[in-house]
């Protein structure tokens, strides 16, 4: 097995494992009522946009997400938090120097031997859901659910879900599709968005995301019998109807969204092996970008 599927596999015990960290935490995390904005790059950008939905929408309080790249430097905030598996990517590194001192932050990482150890007023080191892939999966999903249960929102259903994900078979022909599209509403956008970056890296797939009710403004033009729209959530509306309408394949989420991410993992993994490729090496990717001085 490569080490994205082992990885992958392990995701529920990682979740149980972080839902017990959580009460621990005291303020190391924020707390109800600060203004933050969360921050990342890749896969921890988007676990960051759906953190900050989940916290925002729950009434804790306001909540951005950005880019680290893109982090808006004239804005005020009470606390800056960090998503960076490997603790050594330049541009998390940069933001935290730039801010601490003004802006309390804190960091999750999973390798406590890394510069962000120093560089984040508080981390939080998820030492058991490190990775050996390029390919992030359970750190990834592993520090979204500490975030979850630090905001009261995860339940034991939750890591059920994750091993129905895991037990059961894909879709038949899922494997086979040209196109995919993954669509999401508040929160679950950010896991669209990952499920697509999941495929690319790890299969080259042609993928796309979108908010769900965006999608019959265009992006619907490309689906045909040979593509396949996912939804994590619950869809809009007549959404699958009008999908299927086209030809296309409808991908219902019935399960936890996280777990449903779990299962486009898996998709990704039996695409690349469908393809002959190494999903633990994805082409012209590394596990950690360090960009030169100057």
């Amino acid at each position: 097995m490569s080490h994205v599927e082992v990885e992958t596999a392990s995701q529920p015990e990682c979740w149980r494992r972080a839902a017990d960290l959580a009460p621990s935490l005291g303020d190391t995390l924020p707390a109800a009522g600060e203004r933050i904005a969360v921050v990342g790059c890749g896969t921890s950008f988007y676990m960051a946009q759906a953190y900050a939905a989940l916290r925002e929408g729950s009434g804790q309080g306001e909540s951005d997400a950005f880019a680290a790249s893109e982090f808006p430097g004239g804005r005020s905030y009470d606390r800056v938090v960090a998503l960076t598996r490997s603790g050594t990517t330049t541009e998390v590194l940069e933001l935290l120097t730039r801010v601490r001192g003004t802006t309390r932050t804190s960091a999750i990482t999973a390798d406590p031997e890394t510069p962000v150890m120093t560089a984040a007023d508080d981390v939080i080191v998820l030492d058991f859901a490190d990775e050996r892939s390029v390919v992030q999966t359970r750190f990834a999903t592993t520090a979204l659910t500490l975030l979850r249960a630090h905001l009261g929102l995860h339940t034991d259903s939750v890591v059920r879900d994750a091993e129905t994900a895991l037990a059961e078979p894909l879709p038949e022909g899922l494997v086979g599709c040209s196109q995919f599209t993954f669509l999401g509403r508040g929160w679950t956008v950010g896991l669209a968005n990952e499920a697509a970056l999941k495929m690319r890296e790890a299969s080259l797939s042609w993928t796309e995301s979108y908010p769900a009710m965006e999608y019959r403004h265009g992006p619907i033009s490309i689906t045909t019998d040979t593509t396949a729209t996912w939804m994590f959530g619950e869809a809009p509306e007549g959404l699958a109807e009008q999908v299927r309408g086209t030809g296309g394949r409808w991908v219902e989420g019935r399960l936890d969204p996280l777990a449903e991410l779990v299962r486009a993992q898996r998709l990704a993994i039996a695409v690349s092996a469908a393809r002959g490729l190494d999903p633990d090496s994805p082409r012209h990717l590394t596990r950690s970008v360090i960009l030169a001085d100057g």
